[in-house]
C-alpha cells in the first residue's frame, strides 16, 4: 500500500489504554483513504485515543466485507468499532456530537449494540441522516429509531456486545442487515441515529448484488427454520409462529415422546 499518514498505521496505538475508538476500513484507493482519516482527525478523532485499523484490497478483493469486517471486529480494541468506507468525509458533525448521540442512545437502551446513520426501519421505511449524490443534507428520521439493517457505510459497533458477522455468507452487500440479524439473535438492538456526515457515492444494484440478497434470504431461511430443541433434559420446539410452538411445547405435545423413551428403557431390559 503507498505511503499513509503515520496515525493511520496505529494498529499499536494508543500507546497507553483501550482506544475510544477504532476506525477500520477495507481500502483500494489510498489518496481517498487517506482524505477520510484526515477528515476524521480534523473533526476530533485522534491517535491520542483513536486507532485507524485498515485491510490492503487496493491490489485486488484479497478480503470480501465478511471477512474483513469479522477480522476488524475480533481485533479491534477500541469501546466503539467503527465499520466505514474510504469515501465518506466527516463534514458536518464532529466527534462531540457522535459522543453525545451514543450517550442518548445508551440512556434510551442501554442494550443497544449496532448504529448507524442510514437504515431500514419498516416495511418500506428508511431513516437516513447523510449527504451524498441523491442530495445534501437528507434527514428522514426521528432519531434515533430501531432499524432491522443498516447501511454500511457507516456503522458503530459497541466492543462489548461481541458481535461477528456470518461465515456463510460473503461479498460486499447486506452485511449491514447481518450484523443486525445477529445482534437482534444476541439479544441486543440496532438504531439509526442522527449523524450527519459525506457519502461520496451509493453502492451499485447490479447482478451481483441480487444474486447476494438470494443467498442471503436462503441463509436466513435455513438459519431461522422451525426446530426442535432436544437437550440431555428436556426439549422443546421453536417456530415463528407462537401458536405451533405452544402446541408443540405443551405437555400433550410431549407425551408421545414419553411414550417412546420409554418403550426403548423397555426393551433395553
Amino acid at each position: 500500500m503507498a505511503e499513509l499518514p503515520d496515525f493511520a498505521l496505529a494498529a499499536d496505538a494508543p500507546e497507553a489504554g483501550r482506544p475510544r475508538f477504532s476506525i477500520c476500513t477495507l481500502v483500494t484507493r489510498t489518496a481517498e483513504y487517506a482524505g477520510m482519516i484526515e477528515s476524521f482527525v480534523a473533526k476530533g478523532f485522534g491517535p491520542g485515543d483513536c486507532e485507524y485499523l485498515y485491510l490492503d484490497n487496493e491490489s485486488g478483493n484479497r478480503f470480501d466485507a465478511f471477512a474483513g469486517y469479522n477480522l476488524f471486529l475480533a481485533r479491534a480494541r477500541g469501546d466503539f468499532v467503527i465499520l466505514c468506507h474510504q469515501d465518506i468525509l466527516l463534514h458536518a458533525d464532529d466527534r462531540a456530537a457522535l459522543e453525545a448521540r451514543l450517550s442518548e442512545l445508551t440512556s434510551l437502551d442501554p442494550h443497544w449494540a449496532v448504529c448507524g446513520n442510514a437504515g431500514g426501519v419498516g416495511l418500506g421505511r428508511r431513516a437516513v441522516r447523510i449527504s451524498d449524490p441523491h442530495g445534501a443534507d437528507q434527514k428522514r428520521g426521528p432519531f434515533p429509531i430501531p432499524a432491522s439493517a443498516l447501511d454500511e457505510n457507516f456503522m458503530i459497533v459497541r466492543g462489548e456486545a461481541n458481535l461477528a458477522m456470518s461465515r456463510d455468507l460473503e461479498g460486499f452487500h447486506f452485511y449491514g442487515a447481518d450484523l443486525c440479524i445477529v445482534a437482534d439473535f444476541l439479544g441486543w438492538s440496532s438504531w439509526v441515529i442522527d449523524f450527519h456526515l459525506f457519502h461520496k457515492s451509493f453502492g451499485p444494484v447490479d447482478e451481483r448484488f441480487f444474486r447476494l440478497r438470494q443467498a442471503a434470504a436462503r441463509k436466513y431461511r435455513r438459519a431461522m427454520r422451525p426446530r426442535w430443541i432436544v437437550t440431555t433434559v428436556t426439549d422443546f420446539f421453536v417456530s415463528g409462529s407462537r401458536a405451533a410452538s405452544r402446541v408443540l411445547t405443551s405437555p400433550a405435545a410431549r407425551l408421545p415422546r414419553r411414550a417412546a423413551i420409554l418403550l426403548r428403557k423397555l426393551r433395553r431390559r
